[in-house]
C-alpha cells in the first residue's frame, strides 16, 4: 500500500501552522507587566522551532509565512503582517544558519529567533518612522528575546523529541 506523503505533509503543516496560530493568539491575550513596547512571550515561535526540527527548514519557512499572513488577515492588519514578516525573515534565516550549521540545540536556535526577530522588526521600524531612535529598546528587547528563546527553546525541544518518531512514522 502507498503512502500518500504530499497529502500527509500538508496535513503536518496545517497542524503545525493552526497550533501556531493559537499559540499567537494565546500570546497576545498575556499581558507582560513592563513598560517596554513589542515585549511578548513569543508562543508561536514553540510552533517554529519544532517545525525546524520536523519538517526542515523550508517547511518551517512556508508555515511561517502562512501563520503571519492568515494571522495578520484574521487579527491583524497589513502593518503587522509586515512586522511580523520582517522580524521572522532576519529570524528564520538566522535560525536556519545555526540549524544547518548544527551549532546549537533546539534551547540556542530558539534564543537566536528571539533575538532576531526582535532586531527585524526593529529595523523595520526604524525605516517606517524613518529615525534610528526606535534602537534604544534593543537592550531591552534583546535581554526578553533571550530569556523568552531559553523557555521557548526549552518546550520545542521536548514537543519535537516526542514527536519525531510519531512524524517518521506518519510520514
Amino acid at each position: 500500500m502507498q503512502k500518500n506523503t504530499a497529502a500527509k505533509r500538508a496535513a503536518l503543516y496545517g497542524l503545525l501552522v493552526a497550533l501556531a496560530m493559537v499559540l499567537g493568539f494565546v500570546d497576545s491575550l498575556i499581558p507582560i507587566p513592563v513598560p517596554i513596547p513589542g515585549i511578548k512571550l513569543g508562543l508561536a515561535n514553540l510552533a517554529t522551532v519544532a517545525g525546524l526540527f520536523l519538517v526542515g527548514i523550508p517547511g518551517a519557512v512556508l508555515m511561517t509565512v502562512l501563520r503571519i499572513v492568515l494571522t495578520g488577515l484574521s487579527f491583524g492588519n497589513p502593518y503587522s503582517m509586515l512586522y511580523g514578516l520582517s522580524g521572522s525573515f532576519l529570524s528564520l534565516t538566522v535560525m536556519g544558519i545555526g540549524k544547518k550549521c548544527r551549532w546549537f540545540s533546539p534551547v540556542g536556535i530558539s534564543v537566536l529567533g528571539g533575538v532576531f526577530h526582535n532586531v527585524g522588526q526593529l529595523t523595520f521600524a526604524a525605516f517606517v518612522v524613518r529615525t534610528p531612535g526606535v534602537y534604544a529598546y534593543l537592550p531591552f528587547l534583546l535581554t526578553a528575546g533571550c530569556v523568552t528563546g531559553v523557555a521557548v527553546g526549552v518546550m520545542g525541544g521536548i514537543v519535537t523529541s516526542r514527536l519525531e518518531r510519531w512524524i517518521r512514522d506518519f510520514l
